[in-house]
């Protein structure tokens, strides 16, 4: 792997792996909203933060999933766009380093507020296949705030990999 790849958030992601990835978070986020527990809660910021910058490639999670877990399972990989996801993940980096920061600044209430809100939006994810993130960044390209040319494949479907046109 090049390091200019090691260091880049992917154009594609595969979806299932983003609902396992997302059902790991909804796991940390219960388990911090149970105990308190800050290293918890630091891990899942780590996780956020590194796959906001490198996509799989240096969060734990990440790795344990896309090279583990998804390839055993007997399901087809679904390729989505990666700005969107990558977007969500931001959304996720910025609302838990918020509670880490919180939390150690002794605000506990408000940084489990904000590990619920992630809890809720993960759980969205991986059960049930809704991206909130994804969606306010489909919002955003909308309403013009982010330049189309972020995410051209999320406005064109024939450039998705693995689209196939058909023709009457």
């Amino acid at each position: 792997m090049a390091m200019n790849e090691l260091f880049s958030f992917p154009a594609q992601v595969n979806e299932v792996s983003a609902r396992l990835v997302a059902g790991f978070v909804v796991g940390l986020t219960l388990l911090y909203l149970a105990t308190g527990n800050i290293w918890v809660l630091g891990f899942l910021a780590y996780g956020f933060v590194a796959r906001v910058l490198t996509g799989p490639s240096l969060s734990p999670i990440g790795q344990l999933v896309t090279r583990v877990i998804t390839p055993r399972l007997p399901v087809a990989e679904k390729i989505v766009p990666g700005p969107p996801k990558r977007f969500a993940q931001a959304i996720g980096a910025t609302l838990s380093v918020s509670a880490l920061i919180l939390s150690l600044a002794g605000f506990t209430g408000i940084s489990m507020l904000l590990v619920a809100t992630i809890t809720g939006a993960a759980f969205l994810e991986s059960a049930a296949g809704y991206c909130l993130g994804c969606a306010i960044f489909a919002k955003l390209m909308a309403a013009g705030l982010i330049p189309e040319d972020t995410c051209e494949a999320c406005n064109d479907l024939s450039r998705r990999p693995g689209f196939a046109t058909t023709s009457s």
